[in-house]
């Protein structure tokens, strides 16, 4: 399609149907119901090398660098910068937050397969690499972010357990 095109008519075009792609994939994240990103989905799972998320602060060093990476936050949105609260229906919330946009990233990712039929090789080639570097980075920091979150999740249900262990004792002068 765009293969007799010239080389700036090619890229005009690309970087035109890309921003349609990634408007798209953005207003369907903002309007699809919430469900579908549930962490416990198979796409939003851990797999096997990712270690829980060792993989991505031992092999890819992602502390030293996810912090210089801007992140969206639209008129009401949910800031993922740090935590504002540890509530379980907060860290909740937060999770549900790192699906959609870790969804959001790969699928703007897919757009490559339409970089490689509608241009030749080498155009492709460079646009994907541009494509990848300004969307991967970002979804894997959801998913390091994901793990890291769940695991804190799990520690304040315990903690608000063993308090509420504690209470029962103390209201009912019992030894549990």
């Amino acid at each position: 399609m765009l293969k007799d095109q010239p080389f700036l008519n090619a890229m005009l075009i690309n970087i035109l149907l890309g921003a349609v792609w990634h408007y798209i994939t953005f207003i369907i994240c903002i309007t699809v119901d919430t469900s579908f990103f549930d962490a416990g989905k198979k796409m939003y799972l851990p797999h096997k090398w990712e270690r829980n998320g060792k993989f991505y602060s031992d092999i890819l060093k992602i502390n030293r660098w996810k912090d210089f990476l801007p992140q969206h936050i639209g008129k009401d949105g949910f800031s993922k910068d740090h935590l504002d609260d540890t509530s379980v229906p907060y860290l909740d919330e937060f999770i549900m937050e790192t699906c959609r946009a870790e969804w959001n990233h790969t699928a703007n990712c897919i757009f490559a397969v339409v970089l490689f039929i509608i241009n030749d090789l080498t155009i492709a080639f460079l646009l994907t690499m541009i494509l990848m570097a300004l969307n991967l980075p970002f979804a894997l920091i959801q998913r390091y972010n994901r793990f890291r979150l769940q695991r804190f999740r799990a520690a304040m249900i315990k903690k608000a357990e063993r308090t509420a262990l504690k209470a029962e004792k103390s209201r009912t002068g019992n030894k549990l």
